[in-house]
């Protein structure tokens, strides 16, 4: 059974910083692109960053570049993503999400993923 769990959300001031992880089984990870997404009330779900756990390979959204940072330890079947310079409207829910295709093709399109987490809050307080 496929299984992506997510953890390290919470409440951070302006500026601050916050590290989620996402925990993979049931699957062969290195197989696969692992993308970030987030979803704020009222909003659509959009994606943050994905990264490919064969070539390492990354996408972000403008948003989030020069802030945010995904990486992985295929050891360990995780992801993460270092959120820093955190701003008011980076909160919402984060969600992990898992793809058998490229990278380099689903990119950040949610309909391109195959499994998603639970989800975890981060609340940025001005």
């Amino acid at each position: 059974e496929v299984q992506l769990v997510e953890t390290g959300g919470g409440l951070v001031q302006v500026g601050g910083s916050l590290r989620l992880s996402c925990a993979a089984s049931g699957f062969t990870f290195d197989d696969y692109t692992i993308g970030w997404f987030r979803q704020a009330p009222g909003k659509e779900r959009e994606g943050v960053s994905c990264l490919s756990s064969s070539d390492g390979s990354t996408y972000h959204a403008d948003s989030v570049k020069g802030r945010f940072t995904i990486s992985s330890d295929n050891a360990k079947n995780t992801v993460y993503l270092q959120m820093n310079s955190l701003k008011p409207e980076d909160t919402a829910v984060y969600y992990c999400a898992a793809s058998y295709g490229s990278v380099h093709t689903i990119r950040l399109h949610t309909a391109g993923y195959d499994y998603w987490g639970q989800g975890t809050q981060v609340t940025v307080s001005s």
